[in-house]
């Protein structure tokens, strides 16, 4: 059989089962939390000019700042194909101390805790 036939095969097969599982496992029980058009916590019916708590935004920046951090650690497994992998390995290092730093930092000054 042609490799590229049996890979579509398989691929399609596959797909065919987890479509139907996903269709067959879950157990859905709406209630009036589900049911409802927000899911962010405030009440809908509420005014729309309640301020958000300054931690909020606090929070969702630091979740943006990390996450583009890790993004800078992705070419690292492609690291040791270089001419010097140790200084890949080096400034990996660095950006990772670095956000240790950072996270202490932010432990330590108490923007991590989400209730005083």
């Amino acid at each position: 059989m042609n490799p590229v036939i049996s890979i579509f095969s398989v691929t399609a097969i596959l797909s065919w089962v987890l479509i139907t599982v996903s269709f067959l496992l879950p157990q859905t029980s709406p209630n009036s939390e589900k049911l409802s058009p927000y899911e962010c916590g405030f009440d809908p019916m509420g005014s729309a000019r309640l301020p958000f708590s300054m931690r909020f935004f606090l929070v969702a920046i630091l979740f943006l700042l990390f996450d583009l951090e890790i993004a800078l650690l992705l070419p690292i497994p492609w690291g040791d194909q270089l001419l010097n992998p140790t200084q890949t390995f080096s400034w990996a290092a660095s950006i990772i101390v670095l956000l240790t730093l950072g996270l202490v930092y932010e432990w330590i000054q108490g923007g991590l805790e989400w209730a005083e």
